[in-house]
Order: structure tokens, then sequence, then C-alpha cells
């Protein structure tokens, strides 16, 4: 998993696949876009706007769980 916040655009970025191929975007919210591949997984998620979206786009907390 990859998380990039790209400040320019004011995006946040979620990759779940790396190496995957897009083979269909939807917007299910305003500003919020699903990447799905040709077999209907999941493999991105970016946010637009992210500085309004989102607490704190500099800091990432990550748990995993047994």
């Amino acid at each position: 998993m990859k998380i990039a916040y790209d400040g320019s655009t004011d995006t946040l970025t979620v990759v779940f696949s790396e190496g995957s191929t897009v083979s269909e975007s939807d917007e299910e919210k305003p500003g919020v876009i699903l990447d799905y591949d040709a077999e209907g997984n999941l493999i991105s998620l970016e946010i637009l706007d992210a500085s309004r979206r989102v607490s704190d786009t500099r800091k990432i907390e990550f748990q995993a769980l047994p």
C-alpha cells in the first residue's frame, strides 16, 4: 500500500495494489474517486481538495492488527 499527498494539486492518493492497471474510475461522492481493475477490484482511492477533507495531510497513522 502506498499513500501520497500532492500539495500542488491538494490531492491525497491511497494505492492498494501497485502495478495494477486502472480499468474504471467512479466518483462515488463529489471529490472522492475510486479506481478499479478489470476484475472490479478496488486498486486506489483519490481524494480531491484533501486539505479540506482530511484533518492533517502531513500525518499518517497506520495500525496492523493480528
